[in-house]
């Protein structure tokens, strides 16, 4: 028997354009696909014939919203994707990316990227030697990387809430370039956390500029109550600088912003009929996941960790806190002011004390108020503590994942900080095509792999992947779909789901009855040309 050739028999295809599905054999060899041929019954020697029994083969699933960019560097594999069905992620998003940095600020950057990210050892500066380092030490899924503008900001001024001057703004602007001349797949702003929230549209106006046809990937400024203003700015930065622009984990933040959505599709399909390329990406739960820092007024997080510390225990200081978050500021997405403490679940602390639970019990067992009980979590942790946040309406989830230029994305937090992981982590695609496709029949099942494969696969110009058909590389993703499903739960241990068979990349078996076989066969995907 041939390493290499394989026929997957009797499998129904989706082939991840949208069309109807439809019973074939799928005939691979050196990790491409070579033909699509009616079920046969008889097969040539020298093949490998897996017998799929009528269940789903499509193209592997491509996560346009990652967080895993360290996932090279863990100790353990991170199986979090790949055990899904993801076969593509695209890292760097909600603007941290791990690489550039410089000498200058580079303590700036690792306390601020260890808030969200474990620990990442590499040597260097350079967003391509940070690459080379990751596929030296053995990339789980493809990887196609953003460059983070927040990153980009701490190279060229740390984290000062100013302006940023002209030699600043051309030291991010050369540094962008670079990036993109390594192989960045485009830009991504995270605008409600420092550095980003200390910017001005006319900044990521003049960076965006540079992107010559890739992306701007977008968290926008705010998703609550300026939600339409946010959507706003975003297509202004695309038309400004005439990039393409990519808005997010759309969602609408806090019950008295239910059902804008309405609003800001209407204003996306508005900018896409007058010739902006503007898409969305969601993740299929309505609660998120972010830093408790994201709970802090913006200017508590200027000028790195020792001065967020200190700001955090001066009692001048924490009156204003207070003050602030009670009375809310201005631009300021001020959810726990908006929402309060029950709706925060702590997910992970540098010292593992209080996960998965509401930020409301630990005040009371702290004998203290919830806004004091964060900053106590926050001081004793280093600023290392994520949370989750119940704020949003199934409607607009709903709203938005049908919405025709929709991708999905997990927007998982990194793996490697243990805790109680958001389910989005390990479950976003079973969950869309267990719950909301087999389930409540939100969509078909052709239109949902499609959001996974081939819209992203458009999207990020990866022309031999997200689809089926000869010539395109076997990324390849088995599941059923009567019994595919998300097994994660909301303060509880990550969970692997259920109904994935079998995950391919390049023809080669990586995962097969849930179980991952332990081989590392994942590349850093190039942009087109």
């Amino acid at each position: 028997m041939n390493k290499g050739r394989t026929i997957f028999s009797d499998a129904t295809v989706i082939d991840g354009t949208g069309s109807p599905r439809f019973r074939g054999d799928l005939w691979v060899q050196a990790g491409r696909v070579v033909e699509i041929a009616p079920v046969a019954e008889t097969h040539p020697a020298g093949w490998e014939v897996i017998p799929v029994g009528g269940k789903v083969v499509a193209p592997g699933f491509i996560d346009v919203h990652s967080h895993a960019d360290n996932a090279a560097f863990l100790p353990d594999p991170d199986l979090s994707k790949i055990c899904q069905g993801v076969t593509t992620e695209v890292t760097g998003n909600c603007g941290e990316s791990l690489a550039p940095r410089t000498e200058a600020f580079m303590t700036d950057l690792a306390e601020y990227t260890e808030r969200l990210f474990p620990p990442t050892v590499w040597r260097g500066q350079g967003f391509a030697e940070f690459w080379d380092q990751a596929e030296a030490r053995g990339l789980m899924t493809n990887v196609a990387p953003l460059v983070g503008q927040g990153t980009l900001r701490i190279l060229a001024m740390g984290l000062e809430e100013r302006r940023a001057s002209d030699a600043e703004r051309r030291l991010m602007r050369d540094a962008l370039r670079r990036a993109l001349d390594e192989g960045a797949f485009g830009l991504s702003t995270g605008l409600i956390y420092p550095p980003g929230v200390f910017t001005a549209t006319d900044e990521i106006i003049d960076l965006a500029s540079c992107l010559d046809g890739r992306i701007y990937a977008t968290h926008m400024r705010n998703e609550s109550d300026l939600l339409v203003e946010s959507v706003q700015e975003a297509l202004t930065i695309g038309k400004e600088s005439g990039c393409r622009v990519q808005i997010s984990h759309h969602k609408a933040s806090g019950p008295q912003n239910w059902g804008k959505t309405t609003t800001t599709l209407e204003l996306v399909m508005e900018a896409r009929q007058a010739g902006q390329d503007v898409r969305l990406d969601v993740y299929p739960y309505t609660a998120s996941s972010t830093v408790l820092t994201s709970c802090l007024p913006p200017w508590v997080e200027a000028g790195g960790q020792a001065a967020v510390l200190r700001r955090l225990q001066d009692s001048g200081e924490r009156r204003r806190i207070y003050d602030d978050i009670e009375k809310g500021l201005p631009g300021w997405e001020n959810e726990f002011g908006h929402m309060g403490s029950d709706v925060i679940l702590i997910s992970s602390t540098r010292d593992h004390r209080y996960e998965g639970r509401t930020l409301t019990e630990v005040a009371q067992e702290l004998h203290v108020d919830p806004i004091a009980a964060m900053m106590r979590l926050l001081v004793e942790n280093e600023l290392r503590v994520s949370m989750i946040l119940f704020s949003m309406d199934e409607s607009d989830l709903r709203r938005v994942m049908t919405f025709p230029w929709t991708m999905i994305g997990s927007d998982g937090l990194p793996p490697g900080s243990g805790g109680k992981p958001h389910p989005r982590l390990f479950g976003t695609f079973p969950r869309v095509l267990g719950q909301y496709v087999r389930d409540e029949e939100w969509m078909n099942l052709e239109t949902a792999v499609y959001k996974m494969t081939g819209l992203p696969a458009d999207t990020f110009g990866l022309s031999d992947r997200g689809v089926i058909r000869p010539g395109a590389v076997a990324d390849l993703v088995i599941f059923d779909s009567e019994a595919i499903e998300d097994m994660g739960r909301y303060a509880a241990d990550a969970a692997l789901p259920e109904g994935i068979k079998a995950v391919y990349l390049q023809g080669e078996c990586v995962v097969e009855q849930g179980r991952y076989l332990g081989a590392k066969r994942g590349q850093r995907l190039k942009p087109m040309a």
